[in-house]
């Protein structure tokens, strides 16, 4: 497709039109603590590969409201000494897979922990890790599933289970909790996002075209699942916007950003219609920290840089891991 959102001088000044909940920091401090009420019980089980260069642990931690999420931790094989840890979260409708469809970061020589998406699966790499929350009426698929309520909405759950995450990979003994970074494409970029304005002790923070940001008007602007799924919600319960928009306005990406504080490299595509490029802006343009980048895809879709951005990550992540 070619190029159908703002022209690229426009998109570096763009700022989002998204409100602000007053009691978004509340919010988040409120559901962190209810998290963190169930103890973390992280567990590490050795699974046997075929990777001779790579070491691979089956993970389960307690995620939000103590449900079981699952994980991969990889480490190089033969790893002595703590490293550094990358802690990755998928796009949407994916799950954790099998091992050796993760293998960059370990070959890189760091710490790799996979999380698994609760739910999520189906639809590319298979999941192990069931959403047991409930739900009232939603369109099929996940972003509008308890969107009449924040404290109900399923990305309240997504998001605690990816804090809980980085505790988990920060509690085995190989891994150095004080050199985390998070990393993620499309949905796992919003999650990323959510993190680095969860997390304060980051080092890095590696959004590749980010999903969940800029809500007011990612919603309008594609016609394009997932953003599509919560229009057509509203197509049906057509009195219930300012609720959807309530809610949705404790978990965009934009919010997160502005209390981020760790380095970021983030990417874009300029002819992506799935995660509009202005809706990526508006969360790069609020990125807190000075010290940011983004990569710019000019002619790709929502497959952006692909392995040209894993090659600019493998450049800019191993010098925020190991300083």
């Amino acid at each position: 497709m070619p190029q159908s959102d703002l022209p690229l001088d426009q998109l570096r000044t763009y700022r989002s039109a998204a409100e602000e909940p007053e009691d978004f920091d509340q919010f988040w401090a409120k559901t962190l603590a209810e998290t963190r009420g169930h103890a973390l019980g992280a567990r590490f089980t050795p699974v046997p590969t075929a990777l001779s260069t790579l070491e691979v642990f089956d993970v389960t931690f307690a995620g939000f409201g103590g449900h079981p999420v699952k994980g991969w931790l990889v480490l190089p094989a033969g790893t002595a000494e703590p490293l550094p840890v990358v802690v990755e979260y998928l796009g949407y409708g994916g799950g954790r897979g099998l091992p050796h469809a993760h293998l960059l970061w370990g070959s890189a020589g760091f710490a790799h922990f996979v999380m698994d998406t609760r739910g999520q699966g189906a639809a590319w790499n298979g999941g192990d890790t069931p959403d047991p929350v409930g739900s009232a009426s939603a369109f099929p698929g996940f972003m509008t599933r308890g969107i009449e309520d924040p404290y109900a909405y399923y990305y309240r759950r997504l998001f605690g289970d990816a804090v809980r995450a980085v505790e988990a990979a920060r509690a085995h003994p190989l891994v150095d909790a004080a050199r985390t970074a998070v990393a993620g494409a499309s949905q796992g970029g919003g999650i990323a996002l959510a993190v680095a304005g969860l997390v304060p002790d980051l080092v890095a923070v590696a959004p590749d075209v980010p999903f969940l940001c800029d809500f007011p008007r990612a919603t309008v602007i594609t016609a394009r699942q997932p953003y599509r799924e919560i229009g057509l919600y509203l197509r049906t319960y057509r009195d219930r916007a300012e609720d959807v928009r309530r809610t949705l306005g404790y978990f965009d990406g934009v919010h997160f950003a502005a209390r981020a504080s760790a380095p970021a490299l983030f990417s874009v595509a300029l002819e992506d219609e799935t995660c509009p490029p202005s809706t990526v802006f508006a969360a790069f343009n609020a990125y807190a920290p000075e010290e940011k980048a983004i990569e710019v895809y000019d002619f790709n879709d929502h497959e952006g840089g692909g392995d040209y951005q894993k090659a600019a990550q493998l450049s800019w992540l191993p010098g925020k891991l190991t300083a």
